[in-house]
């Protein structure tokens, strides 16, 4: 199984949520232009669909069409009478990723890891968790070390009516402390929704903030949204352009004896070469993404 202690240049811009139980819109998902997808099981299924959900969703996996796109399952809880049956029955199929909705420990995870740890389709399995209780904010860096885990989704409109909060600044102490065990744990960390999908100025805000901070991408809930979300979480013109000469001065300084370099007015050390070769890396990422 892939280490859980770096993350890779895979792009996550956009992370847009599909019914499983909407043939049309998982077909129509191969098209779209989004670098992941989740096909969800859960809230975005009626409790009288949920059992054909799960076979209309197996089957489109296995037929396949999804490109390069990440593909995330999101199943019900273990706490309901679904759970267990959809984890069984696409555990059978080997998917990419299955992810746990109101996660509240790293047991909660590793139950899971040790039962695809039975099933050899699922060796390469990955597992996400929905970050969206308190008590799970609270044990966010025991979750991120869980094992086979891979990102962290921000459930903020469930987290919304646990806090009884009624703005976004009420949680930026749980989205921050989800950021912060993801990124010292190697994993994926992944916005939460916004829900007004008309409100392209709101979202486009909302996306800024979230990548200013170091998110990896946003979750959508709509395909109207993947241009603002893709564009805002991609490198710009002028990131890339200062990666490459921050990377040549650099290189240079090296030769030269020298341990820094200056750009633009700008010391340049080591830790940033990193960053501009990780934003050279993503931009790579995407184009060869988009491609297909």
């Amino acid at each position: 199984m892939p280490e859980t202690s770096a993350r890779s240049a895979r792009p996550f811009r956009s992370v847009l949520y599909i019914p499983a139980s909407k043939e049309r819109a998982l077909e129509k998902a191969q098209g779209l232009r989004t670098d992941a997808i989740i096909f969800d099981l859960e809230d975005a299924v009626a409790p009288d669909e949920k059992v054909a959900a799960r076979t209309i969703l197996k089957q489109c996996l296995i037929t396949g069409g999804y490109g390069q796109r990440a593909q995330i399952i999101r199943i019900n809880g273990s706490d309901t009478i679904w759970g267990m049956d959809d984890l069984e029955s696409l555990a059978a199929i080997g998917p990419e990723a299955i992810l746990l909705p109101k996660v509240n420990s790293a047991d909660d995870i590793a139950a899971v890891a040790a039962y695809l740890d039975t099933i050899p389709a699922a060796q390469e399995t990955r597992v996400w968790a929905m970050m969206e209780t308190p008590l799970g904010i609270l044990n966010a860096s025991a979750i991120a070390a869980a094992p086979r885990m891979a990102g962290f989704i921000m459930g903020t409109n469930d987290l919304a009516k646990d806090l009884g909060s009624r703005t976004r600044g009420a949680m930026h102490f749980a989205l921050q402390s989800c950021l912060t065990a993801a990124r010292a744990h190697g994993i994926v960390c992944i916005d939460g929704v916004y829900n007004a999908f008309k409100d392209e100025d709101g979202l486009h805000a909302e996306c800024i903030e979230a990548r200013d901070w170091g998110m990896d991408g946003k979750t959508l809930i709509h395909p109207a949204q993947l241009e603002i979300a893709n564009q805002v979480f991609s490198p710009s013109d002028a990131e890339i352009d200062l990666a490459r000469r921050q990377i040549e001065a650099y290189d240079a300084a090296i030769a030269r004896g020298e341990a820094v370099a200056v750009v633009d007015g700008k010391i340049v050390e080591n830790l940033h070469v990193e960053t501009a070769r990780a934003t050279l890396a993503k931009a790579e990422a995407i184009a060869e993404l988009e491609q297909q």
